[in-house]
């Protein structure tokens, strides 16, 4: 896990008066809490013409409505090393149309960027949608704090669910106390306190509250209903406190002036924890349903009141099952019956207040901020990759250091004393589909590609499992290898596919040349010569590629094999065969579709040209291969793998999903195999853009592979990637890290090529 240093906060700051400010200014300094070793420092937005006396956690000040300042502040987080960023959004804080002048400060930084959604628009405007979109694009995941939020981000925004985190808001640790002391403490003694606290504006709906004082007056007399907060600071500054006073005055007009009292006060935490404290019950009787977020909400909640609010979005969720009571929106009868019934039913009100104090554990500043700095650092770590992915390529293939290292502890996982399984529930081996000679044919080309010097050897015990499947796997009476085998080794058919008989000759002409025992080099050399004759009667062009593939490398040591130099041009002659009888000019292809594993049929005819030195077949498989990677080539120019769902047909537009690792790998091989054949340098910048797709360079802007465990998710869908890491997705991943791995290091030396081995 990424480990953070220096991290920023964008958003208001306390002493300013508004709720962002006190939100920002808490999790700063729960995050500041959490790590002792952690500098957190918070960028202040400063509402024009206004100056605050900040504390020293604000490192630096923007001016809302000048642009120079957002440059200022995105040049003090590049140079001051800032790992991370949190952005506070809400639309009101930030200068120019909708808000817009934050994406000056934000397309300027150099760190992951994590923003918090105080508001989320199921009807934004034009410019509104615009602007969010520019941050959803810059931010490296989005924080809601409703699962509501969640949901429109999706239906509205089109946010991928793999980019949204839902964090509630955070709450002050606070015991469960009955409100008597606080009372006495505040002069409240011997009142059923009703509460409501905030920055006073008509939205709040504090009116519908005061009609219903009269209501609740007739059960409890000595009932107060106490309005903490002073009036926003936009409504002072355009109307004065006009607002305040005609809420007074209709107090006044419903003969319950002496039972609701102002207190125009924007109060410190200790203060206001005591004003919470001493209530009975707590209500938001906001107008709107459209709100996100309450942080008057979710104190009160964590207190442990019994809360009575309208149902708004975030009350919606966190009052469910009983946790509080939902009120229709301006019904004052309705709230002021749910607020009578709670203040005359002792044993009613106490059981709610223990369901939301119980229910709000979870919300605490301490643990909000672990799950803030868990998307903190899993930011800095998908950075990381996207860094790489959009790095020069050329830099990539230059640089030893610029490739990922090779991590093979999720490979690891997924291996038992039998061999490699196929699937995988999350990161989980799934025993239930058991193994296949496909899988552990390619965990054997893996074992191959890390004898290469600069990685470290799979241990022998492994490779000799792999190795172990495949003798096991060949059924001599049926000449052919079987494909599937269950978790009870039991083989669930007698004959696998002819591409997995391909493949599986492909893994051991690899073995015999690049094995690191001498003895299983022998064995792989035997059975690929007892084996090969059957590839005659192959019909599957695919197999045809993965046996011509093996034939490369077991014809660098079986020289002297007449069988198999005649059954190399036999094969590769059919694959130049149906390649002149399907080609048109805007179709260069071996097939009348594009289906999986595609790449492989033209680095079949590139090895097999150099290594025959046949000029017709090293030119068609480039011409191929060059066409293919026009067809995989997104309009932004990202790699984009022929989809699954429905492989393309000539006929029909190519689908884009689900996207496979098994292409990028077989892509990655397929250049590389054309730079060392023509010595032509787009080639290895074409494989580094295809090996980014794992990094994150993608339709979806995520990463495949996990850099720490060296896992792989089985492909993207449409809207997310595929969670699972099977046994497939990690050989072709790692097998594609190898190649780069090796060309990035013979890139720097000018050394000698090694032997091919994917």
């Amino acid at each position: 896990m990424t480990t953070l240093n220096r991290m920023a906060f964008i958003g208001n700051s306390l002493p300013r008066r508004c709720g962002i400010a006190t939100f920002t200014t808490d999790l700063q300094r729960a995050v500041a809490d959490s790590r002792p070793d952690l500098e957190a420092t918070i960028v202040a937005m400063t509402n024009h013409g206004q100056i605050y006396d900040y504390p020293p956690t604000v490192g630096f000040q923007i001016n809302d409505s000048c642009r120079e300042d957002y440059i200022e502040a995105a040049n003090f987080l590049n140079s001051g090393k800032f790992e991370a960023v949190s952005l506070q959004h809400e639309f009101g804080i930030f200068g120019g149309e909708a808000g817009d002048h934050i994406m000056v400060l934000l397309s300027r930084l150099a760190m992951p960027i994590v923003t918090t959604l105080h508001t989320v628009l199921s009807e934004p405007t034009t410019a509104q949608r615009d602007v969010l979109s520019q941050i959803v694009a810059v931010s490296s995941k989005i924080v809601v704090m409703a699962e509501k939020g969640r949901e429109l981000l999706r239906a509205v925004y089109q946010v991928p669910d793999e980019k949204i985190e839902v964090i509630p808001h955070g709450i002050p640790e606070f015991e469960f106390l009955e409100p008597d002391g606080a009372k006495a403490k505040l002069g409240f003694s011997n009142r059923a306190v009703i509460l409501t606290f905030g920055l006073l504006s008509p939205n709040k709906g504090i009116e519908v509250m005061i009609d219903a004082m009269p209501s609740i007056l007739k059960s409890r007399p000595d009932a107060v209903y106490v309005v903490l907060g002073a009036t926003h600071p936009n409504l002072v500054r355009d109307q004065g406190e006009a607002y305040r006073e005609s809420l007074i005055e209709r107090a006044r007009n419903a003969g319950v002036e002496d039972h609701v009292v102002f207190l125009d006060q924007f109060v410190d935490q200790k203060t206001l924890l005591d004003f919470i404290s001493m209530c009975d019950v707590y209500v938001t009787p906001y107008l709107n349903e459209a709100q996100m977020t309450s942080g008057t909400l979710a104190y009160s909640f964590g207190l442990g009141k019994a809360v009575v609010s309208t149902p708004y979005w975030h009350a919606r969720e966190l009052l469910a099952d009983g946790r509080g009571i939902l009120v229709p929106f301006g019904d004052a009868a309705a709230i002021g019956s749910e607020i009578a019934k709670l203040l005359k039913n002792d044993a009613l009100r106490q059981a709610m207040r223990k369901r939301a104090y119980s229910s709000s554990r979870s919300m605490i500043w301490e643990r909000t901020a672990d799950r803030y700095m868990s998307v903190f650092e899993n930011a800095g770590r998908r950075h990381r990759l996207k860094t790489i992915a959009r790095s020069d390529t050329s830099t990539l293939l230059r640089d030893s250091h610029a490739p990922p290292e090779m991590q093979i502890d999720h490979f690891l996982s997924m291996c038992d004393d039998t061999g490699l399984f196929q699937h995988a529930v999350h990161c989980v081996p799934d025993r239930s589909h058991g193994y296949c000679v496909d899988d552990n044919a390619r965990a054997l080309l893996l074992a191959c590609a890390l004898n290469n010097p600069g990685e470290q050897r799979l241990p022998e015990v492994l490779t000799a499992r792999f190795a172990a499947f495949v003798q096991h796997a060949w059924n001599p009476d049926t000449k052919r290898f079987r494909n599937f085998m269950g978790f009870d080794r039991n083989w669930l058919e007698d004959t696998g596919s002819e591409d997995s008989h391909g493949r599986t000759l492909w893994a051991l002409g690899v073995c015999a040349l690049a094995d690191a025992n001498p003895s299983r080099r022998a064995w792989a050399a035997l059975l690929f010569a007892e084996v090969v004759p059957t590839a005659e009667k192959l019909r599957s062009p695919r197999a045809w590629a993965f046996v011509l593939l093996g034939l490369d490398a077991y014809c660098t040591v079986a020289v002297n094999d007449l069988r198999a130099i005649s059954l190399r041009l036999l094969l590769a002659d059919r694959l130049m065969s149906i390649l002149a009888a399907v080609e048109t000019p805007n179709w260069v292809w071996f097939e009348e579709g594009l289906a999986y594993d595609n790449a492989r049929l033209p680095q079949a005819l590139i090895l097999t040209g150099v290594a025959t030195k046949t000029p017709a077949y090293l030119d068609a498989g480039l011409k191929s291969l060059h066409w293919l990677v026009t067809q995989q080539t997104s309009v932004t120019g990202q790699f984009r793998p022929v989809g699954t769902d429905g492989f393309r047909d000539k006929r029909r537009p190519p689908r884009a999903f689900d996207q496979q690792p098994l292409e990028a790998a077989a892509t990655i091989a397929a250049c590389l195999a054309a730079w060392r054949a023509v010595s032509d340098s787009e080639w290895k910048v074409e494989a580094a853009r295809v090996f980014a797709w794992f990094l994150g360079s993608n339709d979806l802007s995520i990463p495949l592979v996990d850099l720490e465990t060296g896992s792989c998710r089985d492909g993207l869908h449409p809207d997310r990637p595929n969670e699972n890491c099977g046994g497939e997705s990690v050989v072709s991943y790692l097998l594609g890290l190898s190649e780069i791995r090796q060309i990035a290091r013979l890139s720097e030396s000018h050394a000698t090529l090694l032997p091919r081995v994917a």
